[in-house]
């Protein structure tokens, strides 16, 4: 274990070591993908030097409230916290700081520790490769990725630090082609079916009235809304950091999104997201919402959105995202009712699940089983791969997705 200050007498007995190990803790934060800068570590000894530290819950307290200002962070700064606090040979390791990235692969994952963190704790993990250059991710007109096909495939939840700011920038330059929908007001249309009687009187005006050309109109077309609802809970906090990046450059991208994010409740996020800077953004989103990787109350959440919200944002035939694994901690009650009502107020419903990345997926819990006999499209969402056939997917009418909501549903009988 490193070393403490003397709690009775406040002085370090190892001559200043202690300070340096918490820059090279800030280091290994930063590697592992917080945005921190020089300034973070000297705040943060500063504050140690402030605060005092008798116990080790003191240290914990003392950084998380320098380092840590969203709370999607509090996970990794957990985890980054126990292990270089605890492990002795830690600091051997972090002298070699600023380390190059670690190749990972997409394999189930067996614990819980972020892949992040492992990269940054992996000591020279990618000196083999040569030039370690960086590959940028991007997306041509027909919405496909001309990046290494590995990081099209590779799931949002074992991505390096790396990695996922490639596929942020990969998200944020998505153009979202979606399928217009008729509107009920009239465009002037030379080919119309409809005559403009009014336009038709004012044209003769200027022909003396001698001659009345006929003007016609038609039903114009517009994007119709879209409505994105995303779950925070705990058994989807490997993805959330990533649908927020989604969620954002969906907002900056069109006009008439609606963002909610629920887990025990249900928070608009709307006006936050439309923000231009992503990070800003999500600082706003982070402070605004109070129950991020908590439990989830599915049920509940979309009964309190289809009591406020539906008539407000579910017009003109609004498209709606639902984001979530579907386990529900109170077994699916009230979320039959609610789905119903939900499907029958938007135009077209998608249900993007993580969960379905398995192969060996089975609609086994009440509340996947629940939601199943609502949705219009069942779609995975893990990688960059699954985010284009998405946006291929809202702007044609395929039966894909029905085919495998059936099949999953006769799985559910």
């Amino acid at each position: 274990m490193v070393l403490l200050p003397d709690p009775t007498s406040g002085e370090r007995s190892d001559g200043g070591a202690f300070a340096t190990n918490i820059v090279h803790f800030v280091r290994l934060l930063r590697a592992s993908g917080l945005r921190l800068g020089p300034g973070k570590a000297m705040d943060a000894v500063r504050a140690v030097e402030v605060a005092g530290i008798r116990r080790r819950e003191d240290l914990y307290w003392t950084l998380f409230s320098v380092l840590v200002n969203r709370r999607d962070q509090r996970e990794l700064f957990d985890q980054a916290f126990h292990i270089f606090w605890r492990d002795p040979k830690i600091l051997e390791r972090m002298m070699s700081l600023l380390l190059p990235q670690a190749e990972g692969t997409a394999e189930p994952r067996k614990n819980s520790m972020s892949q992040r963190l492992k990269q940054a704790l992996l000591p020279g993990g990618s000196e083999g490769r040569a030039g370690n250059e960086k590959k940028e991710v991007e997306i041509d007109a027909t919405l496909t990725f001309s990046a290494d096909e590995l990081l099209q495939k590779k799931d949002f939840a074992d991505m390096t630090a790396e990695e996922m700011d490639q596929a942020k920038a990969a998200m944020a330059r998505i153009d979202w082609p979606f399928r217009p929908a008729r509107t009920r007001r009239l465009k002037p249309d030379a080919r119309g079916h409809r005559i403009d009687l009014r336009a038709s009187i004012q044209a003769s005006l200027r022909t003396g009235g001698t001659i009345i050309p006929l003007k016609r109109k038609s039903p114009g077309e517009r994007p119709p809304p879209l409505v994105v609802l995303c779950d925070i809970s705990g058994s989807m906090s490997q993805y959330s950091r990533m649908f927020l990046h989604f969620m954002h450059a969906l907002s900056n991208d069109r006009s008439r999104v609606h963002s909610f994010l629920f887990g025990t409740r249900l928070t608009n996020i709307s006006r936050m997201l439309r923000q231009r800077d992503v990070d800003k953004a999500l600082n706003a989103v982070s402070e605004r919402v109070p129950d991020w990787s908590g439990g989830t109350r599915i049920g509940a959440t979309l009964a309190e959105f289809n009591r406020l919200w539906s008539r407000r944002v579910l017009g003109q035939g609004a498209v709606v995202l639902l984001l979530t694994d579907g386990l529900d901690r109170e077994g699916g009650a009230g979320l039959p009712r609610e789905m119903e009502r939900l499907h029958k107020s938007c135009h077209r419903l998608i249900w993007l699940n993580p969960l379905l990345r398995w192969d060996g997926f089975e609609p086994k819990a009440a509340g996947i089983r629940a939601i199943l006999p609502h949705v219009d499209d069942f779609r995975p969402v893990h990688n960059l791969s699954s985010i284009a056939d998405l946006a291929h997917a809202l702007s044609h009418e395929s039966d894909t997705g029905n085919r495998l909501k059936l099949n999953l549903g006769r799985l559910a009988a």
